[in-house]
């Protein structure tokens, strides 16, 4: 039986390996458990739009991913079914932006997570909440 940290980093291998989008956008896992995950990403030119500040389906994308590992780490497959964005700053080319996600509550059926995104000066660029679906189908139904 794998303990709650391994499990939370094999589901999340398992699905970072099939999700082209998150690879493409260079995200890095920087921490994964259960109901928590952590990562970060670097800010591209081809990743900003005409005002030259990163386009906001960059942050979202990033929170979304982020949104997915976190719900998923108890080894239940999750898939969101509501969630929304609040910009509060802008991002640049070059900024390395770090998605933390917290799980707020839980339940068979339902998980409800807040993404905050802030960049490496620590300053807080979006807030995203998440509402996702618990199938109840194991990701590792033999373990």
């Amino acid at each position: 039986m794998c303990s709650n940290k391994n499990l939370a980093k094999k589901v999340v291998d398992k699905m970072m390996g099939g999700d082209a989008f998150s690879q493409w956008l260079g995200i890095e896992v920087l921490e994964i458990s259960e109901g928590y995950c952590k990562l970060q990403m670097t800010v591209r030119e081809e990743m900003t739009n005409g005002f030259k500040i990163a386009h906001g389906g960059i942050a979202y994308s990033l929170a979304d991913s982020c949104l997915a590992f976190a719900a998923n780490s108890d080894g239940v497959q999750s898939v969101s079914v509501e969630t929304s964005i609040s910009y509060t700053k802008k991002a640049v080319s070059g900024d390395m932006l770090t998605a933390t996600a917290k799980e707020i509550r839980k339940s068979e059926k339902t998980g409800f997570y807040h993404i905050t995104i802030t960049t490496q000066n620590n300053i807080e660029i979006a807030h995203f909440k998440g509402t996702v679906y618990r199938t109840g189908k194991e990701w590792f139904p033999n373990n």
